[in-house]
């Protein structure tokens, strides 16, 4: 995992049509293991992570965890420990067929359209050649790392409506991921201009 120093770079996926990004290239062995566990306990996993589990402690869902901290402890556990198998089972599978697990973000165009690659990508992924493909070690991964979660989710959990919305919720997140990190770098840029702007105006009063 990423030191936090350097987190609000993690933000930042490769922009695909930079021939310097590391989009352009295949992921590797070690590549894959850094997916998964950014993916898992990066700065946008560990938001989103903590969020949910606020919301279902909030909720009091699953019941049996109750609505305080030791149930909200409970929750962030098992988010993290589904998290975690469901992304290194998708660099796992994906890397027998070379399926690269990383989002790519576009960076140009306008903001629906880029909006709209950022949904395609929840459920596409590119291959060794850079060709775009049906993510098929994502919908592996996702509905079976739910499943086994079972083994470890209280009575209340265990219907198939619940199954169900874990998955959809799973797809759900990513394509907010993917927005996020589609739009961050111009958030950022946009916001440190201003920033700079404000700075250079007060220097000079």
């Amino acid at each position: 995992m990423m030191a936090p120093a350097v987190w609000p770079q993690s933000f930042e996926a490769p922009v695909v049509n930079d021939p310097n990004s590391f989009a352009s290239a295949p992921i590797t062995a070690s590549g894959r293991a850094s997916w998964a566990l950014d993916s898992t306990f990066g700065p946008t996993a560990l938001l989103t992570t903590s969020v949910e589990s606020g919301f279902k402690t909030w909720m009091g869902v699953p019941k049996e965890y109750g609505t305080h901290w030791d149930g909200y402890g409970k929750r962030v556990a098992s988010g993290f420990s589904t998290s975690l198998l469901s992304n290194t089972m998708e660099a796992s599978i994906g890397s027998l067929w070379g399926e690269d697990p990383r989002y790519h973000r576009r960076g140009t165009g306008s903001a629906g359209s880029r909006f709209g690659y950022a949904i395609k990508m929840a459920f596409l992924a590119e291959n060794r050649s850079g060709e775009v493909r049906p993510a098929y070690a994502r919908f592996t991964a996702i509905p079976t790392s739910r499943l086994i979660s079972d083994s470890w989710r209280q009575p209340s959990e265990l219907t198939v409506g619940g199954n169900t919305m874990r998955i959809s919720l799973a797809f759900a997140k990513k394509i907010g991921g993917n927005a996020f990190s589609e739009f961050w770098p111009d958030l950022r840029r946009q916001l440190g201009l201003r920033n700079a702007a404000a700075a250079s105006k007060s220097n000079n009063d």
